[in-house]
């Protein structure tokens, strides 16, 4: 649970953003096939700030920096089947609120206040009955709650001194997890044997995952649920994993290595083009530094390392202005992190995006998740990445878009490289940056040296 303190200074800070009531529902269970066989539950994020405990069907109202918390007594059935629960003398010590009311109290406190629209259909439409108007999770905030919204996003943007130690906790845990699947990797002979590594060296901590794993070797499958592959020795394994503390703050995390435990020459060669896209776009991380910059660096370099390797053609700058670096790099170098692994998109860009910005449609910057100055205390994930993608390559548009500046025959010299993120979470100091999974190596001598380690 979060310090009495700390949830004392977050409900200061929101009330200097905004002076309106502000009601957020903790959330429901959601079955997963019939109604006692429910997903395990997750209170939701903006809840979790400002409460501090991961309550179901709850609700806080903050205004003016103080708090009331709203929830029912369990039934007996309840504690019957999952055990005593804190009395409401405990939930408002532990939540530091001024009063616990039962949930029945919440439709007397409803005047002018707003709210955020919680992921679970029935929680949201229970929202939308109360306060009798439209809320959706699909849609952005409107009139108050749009007030609301941008509100808690100035306030949770950046992050306090617990916050940054739960993000700390979060990512020494999964340190250990990635070091657990190289480990596992020479003797596994399928891809969810790895994942199983490192999901249980997450598990032994006493937490959980904070976004489905992926664990592929075909790394070239962004957002892939695939994992019963088998490993072969001329593969790379892509991993990316990250803990959820119990207080729910997450961390983010991507490594490539080498099922063998030796990178061939032409993995190596690309792995390096990575891995200086990643290190520089690091080394340029500080406030007032626009995110979307740091960006267009790691695409630069990245297209000067392709440049390099005679798969593309042309001057960097121009490549990266025709966006022919996303051909490979379609993706944006990372996105804010903290009690989401994508924190607070469930608000769409406006976390991400600065006030009067929008995504643009250039192929090359249409899935930046991130377009801000950075601030000192904000967490971004930095993972450049090379992939070749079938849909892309494939595509007879792009083909002939960028058919002066790639060099096919090169590229198929390169077929045993499907798939490479490097991936780390790094907090903004007001001196620079700070590499909050340094622990975890990126160079390819110490990669190749862990897959091997249990074998030498």
């Amino acid at each position: 649970m979060s310090s009495v303190a700390t949830l004392r200074q977050r409900r200061q800070r929101l009330a200097r953003h905004c002076d309106r009531p502000i009601l957020l529902w903790s959330g429901a269970r959601s079955p997963r096939n019939f109604p006692h066989n429910p997903y395990p539950f997750r209170a939701s994020s903006h809840f979790l700030y400002f409460a501090g405990l991961s309550l179901e069907r709850a609700a806080i109202r903050l205004e003016h920096g103080r708090a009331q918390l709203f929830c029912d007594a369990p039934s007996p059935d309840a504690a019957l089947w999952h055990g005593e629960t804190p009395s409401r003398e405990e939930l408002a010590e532990i939540a530091a609120v001024d009063a616990v009311y039962p949930w029945a109290e919440l439709s007397d406190r409803l005047q002018d206040v707003a709210t955020i629209a919680v992921q679970d259909a029935a929680t949201c439409r229970h929202q939308s009955e109360l306060l009798q108007r439209p809320i959706s999770p699909h849609g952005l905030p409107m009139g108050i709650d749009l007030e609301a919204a941008q509100a808690v996003v100035m306030t949770r943007l950046t992050h306090d001194a617990a916050a940054v130690e739960e993000i700390r906790a979060a990512a020494r845990t999964t340190i250990a997890a990635h070091l657990a699947g190289m480990a596992a990797t020479t003797t596994a002979t399928r891809e969810y044997e790895v994942r199983a590594a490192m999901e249980y060296a997450i598990a032994q901590q006493h937490v959980t995952c904070a976004y489905p794993s992926i664990v592929t070797t075909h790394g070239e499958v962004l957002h892939s649920d695939r994992d019963d592959g088998v490993l072969q020795s001329d593969d790379l394994l892509l991993a990316d994993v990250g803990a959820e503390t119990r207080l729910g703050w997450a961390a983010d995390v991507t490594r490539t290595w080498p099922v063998s435990g030796t990178f061939s020459a032409t993995q190596r060669a690309v792995y390096d083009i990575v891995l200086a896209a990643h290190d520089k776009a690091i080394a340029a991380i500080a406030p007032g530094v626009e995110y979307r910059d740091i960006h267009l660096l790691a695409a630069r370099v990245l297209a000067e390392g392709c440049v390099d390797l005679g798969i593309l053609r042309g001057r960097p700058d121009e490549l990266v202005e025709r966006d022919a670096h996303a051909l490979f790099f379609p993706h944006g170098i990372g996105h804010l992190l903290g009690l989401d692994v994508h924190d607070m998109e469930d608000l769409g860009d406006m976390a991400g995006y600065a006030p009067g910005r929008q995504r643009s449609d250039r192929f090359g910057l249409s899935y930046l998740r991130l377009h801000r100055p950075l601030q000192a205390g904000m967490v971004v994930t930095i993972e450049p990445g090379f992939y070749q993608v079938p849909a892309l390559l494939r595509d007879p548009e792009r083909q002939a878009r960028y058919a002066d500046v790639v060099n096919w025959d090169v590229l198929a010299t390169f077929n045993d490289v499907r798939g490479i993120r490097i991936e780390d979470d790094v907090l903004v100091t007001p001196e620079g940056s700070e590499v909050l999974t340094v622990a975890l190596p990126t160079e390819p001598a110490a990669i190749e040296a862990e897959v091997r380690r249990l074998n030498n």
